[in-house]
């Protein structure tokens, strides 16, 4: 369905993985978040589903084409200056989806474990991005202090499987009272006996239909209650 797509970001040119729906009606918008792996199969067919969905979907690569090979490459890419880079990026994109014409302006950001977190930091970066859904997010980051301000009047879902300690995690717990401070709304959802990465058909070892299933639901709930 979709596209490989170049773009004009933060003064330079960006690519990512672009998909629109069918019929031709004016949609908003959703930013999906690589994890640890970059551009993968399944980020893509994610952005598919969104666009069958009835959003516009674009899915940035950060890794440049580039797959990482072991866990260690994202993890030290995403704890430290890249992460901000990262973000300003995440911002340009959605810029670049609200000046498309079949884009009605608003933006929601969807991401996964490492993707998630930026995800949800995303909001406090554009203006545009007013609901953010992370899935399992790796929170906090290592030697970073994020800012949560500008939340105000944005949501933000958080799902969290039981290997990563549910929605009673320190890191989530901080982050939801951040962006409620803030002046945002957080919804966490607990999905009992997953683990991590329980989103991720390609990863049958971890894949749980039935907690994925709810967790998409809830997902287009909140992007078709704040973005339509």
């Amino acid at each position: 369905m979709g596209e490989l797509v170049s773009y004009r970001n933060n003064g330079g040119t960006s690519e990512g993985y672009l998909a629109i729906p069918s019929g031709g009606a004016t949609s908003p918008a959703v930013i999906v978040i690589q994890d640890w792996w970059g551009l993968v199969p399944h980020v893509r067919a994610v952005v598919d589903r969104f666009a069958e969905a009835g959003f516009v979907a674009l899915a940035p690569d950060f890794r440049r084409g580039g797959p990482a090979s072991k866990p260690s490459e994202p993890r030290q890419m995403l704890n430290g200056p890249q992460m901000d880079e990262a973000a300003a990026d995440i911002a340009g994109a959605a810029d670049y989806l609200a000046g498309r014409p079949e884009v009605t302006g608003k933006v929601g950001c969807a991401g996964f474990c490492a993707g998630a977190s930026l995800a949800l930091w995303a909001a406090t970066r554009s203006e545009r991005i007013v609901a953010t859904a992370a899935f399992y997010p790796r929170l906090p980051w290592d030697g970073m202090s994020p800012e949560w301000a500008d939340y105000a009047g944005k949501a933000a879902h958080i799902h969290c499987s039981e290997e990563d300690g549910t929605s009673a995690a320190d890191g989530v717990r901080t982050v939801r009272r951040a962006i409620e401070t803030s002046g945002g709304t957080c919804q966490t959802y607990d999905y009992p006996g997953t683990s991590h990465a329980f989103f991720n058909e390609d990863r049958p070892e971890h894949f749980d239909q039935r907690a994925a299933a709810t967790a998409w639901a809830r997902t287009l709930e909140l992007f078709r209650a704040k973005l339509g």
